[in-house]
């Protein structure tokens, strides 16, 4: 019986595939294009396009197409040239497909070699004897307490930004530098906001909120979360969706050409923000529902990159640049 189930299974399989290539193979005929010819003038450009010729490249019988998704940034240009000549495509007569084929390999290449670099820094633990590390932990507090000066670098003021001891290195062990990076990236440059944050989550009554809406929200206790500790864990959210290739989206929206480390540290400001806002929204009694909160959260998140033209942050949208190609 097993065996039967699997042998149609493995014919249906076949019977597909040669149904599929044989459909390709007519609709080529009659348009005179190739599907990746279809695929850039009849969608327009952002992750719609670039998503169907990732998967187009990646489907494709040819060796050559397939691995053209993982070849350096700097042969994409020749790259081009291969597939043209491949698919017997005449540049000068289709001047366009090459450029919006560069577009789409470029963020295509480019969002490989993020998802690099993200893990590269996740993977680099906190070292407090490198020099840079530490500069980028005071650098936090500066930012987020530019009144409180650090009485020493070992202290119980660390608990005030929302750290668990008096010793921050303990607490990137599991983000490594990446959840540093974002912290301050966040602090930096997201100043206001994130001094907000940290505000609302110690004293929510000194929050921008008056008296009425505070008891109207029925907030008579502070929202009860460690900023910096939900920074870290927010990171590993935000670490999930780019591997798991659900920033696609997203960074294929907003990033003309390759989404680079600033685009994920925005796209973590955006979280945070979010977040934030979702948990007061949620009104949890305590920080033991942070779990069933941040799991809420992260599946709407999903459910809304699950829109082909989602941009999670509309304050750094695609340039026209991008619009015109």
């Amino acid at each position: 019986s097993s065996f039967a189930r699997m042998f149609v299974q493995v014919c249906l399989y076949f019977y597909c595939e040669c149904l599929w290539r044989c459909l390709k193979f007519v609709v080529r005929k009659l348009t005179g294009q190739c599907e990746l010819q279809r695929i850039c003038y009849n969608t327009k450009p952002g992750a719609a396009r670039t998503m169907k010729i990732e998967a187009s490249l990646k489907g494709s019988k040819s060796k050559r197409l397939q691995t053209s998704v993982n070849v350096h940034p700097d042969a994409i240009e020749k790259t081009i040239d291969d597939i043209m000549e491949l698919k017997r495509i005449n540049p000068d007569v289709n001047p366009q497909l090459g450029v919006s084929l560069q577009a789409c390999l470029l963020q295509i290449v480019g969002y490989r070699n993020l998802i690099a670099e993200v893990e590269k820094l996740r993977r680099e633990p906190y070292d407090s004897e490198n020099p840079q590390h530490e500069e980028m932990l005071l650098k936090l507090w500066k930012c987020l307490k530019p009144n409180s000066p650090l009485k020493a670098r070992i202290s119980k003021q660390w608990c005030e930004i929302g750290f668990q001891g008096d010793d921050p290195k303990t607490d990137f062990r599991g983000m490594g530098l990446l959840g540093l990076y974002n912290l301050v990236y966040f602090a930096e440059w997201d100043t206001e906001i994130a001094q907000q944050v940290l505000t609302d989550s110690l004293h929510p009554k000194y929050s921008q909120l008056s008296k009425a809406e505070w008891e109207k929200k029925k907030f008579d206790k502070a929202i009860g979360y460690s900023f910096a500790i939900v920074g870290i864990n927010i990171t590993d959210l935000a670490y999930n969706l780019l591997v798991s290739g659900a920033l696609k989206t997203h960074f294929y929206n907003v990033a003309p050409e390759a989404p680079t480390l600033t685009h994920f540290q925005q796209t973590f400001c955006y979280l945070m923000h979010e977040f934030h806002k979702f948990w007061i929204d949620e009104d949890p009694l305590d920080i033991m529902e942070f779990n069933r909160v941040r799991e809420k959260f992260y599946k709407r998140i999903l459910r809304q990159l699950q829109n082909p033209e989602m941009a999670l942050c509309p304050h750094f949208a695609a340039s026209e640049s991008l619009i015109n190609m």
